[in-house]
Order: structure tokens, then sequence, then C-alpha cells
């Protein structure tokens, strides 16, 4: 794989910029469920950088979870359309205030389908925190109640966003340039 460098457009969102949202995310969702018996379940791989960094700044007690969801093939960056979990909530959430932490909302269909599932589960709430939002993309539409940035329909990575699995490592969110990757079809 390449080095980052060779396919980076633009840094989108920088580490400083970055930091202060998260902040201030952290701090809105601390005031919001101060009290409450609060789930934060991270949806992975995307949402776990973020993840790590939120549950840093949220100051009330709070117990964490994972999922995973596939609706892309590796290798192919596009979605299949079909949503699966291939590891489910490790606990029960009926009763609990459950926040979902996920690195992007894009078209809808994934989230839309995990939303669907978890309240069948009778969780006492179901809201969703992002860490970045393509809603010019939205083709179902989903709630998304904690938001970090809204961003443009550009191939993102960092920050816990991956190119073929690499590169999640980076404290900022970059753009890859439309002439290093070919889009699936």
């Amino acid at each position: 794989m390449k080095d980052y460098r060779e396919v980076l457009g633009e840094v989108l969102v920088p580490e400083e910029q970055l930091r202060a949202r998260v902040a201030e995310l952290g701090a809105a969702i601390s005031a919001d469920y101060a009290g409450k018996d609060l789930l934060l379940l991270c949806i992975l791989r995307g949402g776990v950088m973020f993840l790590t960094d939120l549950m840093r700044q949220i100051t009330i007690p709070h117990a964490i979870d994972f999922m995973a969801i596939r609706s892309y093939e590796p290798g192919v960056r596009k979605s299949t359309g079909e949503v699966r979990i291939t590891l489910d909530v490790g606990q029960s959430i009926e009763d609990r205030h459950v926040l979902i932490v996920e690195d992007i909302v894009d078209t809808g269909h994934t989230i839309a389908a995990v939303l669907e599932l978890l309240n069948t589960r009778r969780p006492a709430s179901l809201k969703i925190c992002t860490l970045l939002d393509k809603s010019e993309r939205r083709e179902v539409p989903v709630p998304t109640h904690y938001v970090g940035f809204d961003i443009p329909n550009k191939f993102v990575f960092g920050y816990g966003l991956d190119i073929d699995e690499l590169h999640r490592n980076l404290p900022f969110v970059g753009v890859v340039k439309p002439e290093a990757y070919t889009p699936a079809e």
C-alpha cells in the first residue's frame, strides 16, 4: 500500500479541530445523559478511535460495548447493500440509554438496519453520535443526534476510517485525491 501522503489530496479536518469538537460532543452527551444508564455502542472498526477519544470527554458514568457490521466486501469500496452483523452486542440493552458511536453516516442504509435491529431489543432510548455525516448522500433518512462534522461527498480516511484497511491511525481526516483510487463500479 502507498504511503498515505501519496494519496492525500487535502486535510479535511485537522487534529486540533477533531480534538475540540470531540470535547464539545462529550460535554453535550454528559449533560444530556446525566443520571441515566448510558451505554456507548461502538460500530467497529472505524468508530474505535472516535470512541476512545469521546469516552475520555464524557464525565458521567457509562459502559461500552461493540458491534461489527459488514456491508462492504474486503477490497471493495462500494456497499453490497446487504448488512451483516459479524459481532453482536455482548450485553442486554433493554431499558438502557444506548448511544451508537459511528465513524461516518453516508447513505444511511447500514445504520438504518442497525437501528431497526436494536429497537427490537427495547432500549430506553437509541440515538446516534457520528463523527462524520455525509448528509448530501443520504438515501435512507436516519436521525443523527450528535454530529461531529457534516462533510462533502468525498472519499475520506484517517482517524479510524480506512483505505483498504490501512491508515486508520492518522490523527486527522483526509481526502483521497480522486486520481489516487478507482471507485468500485
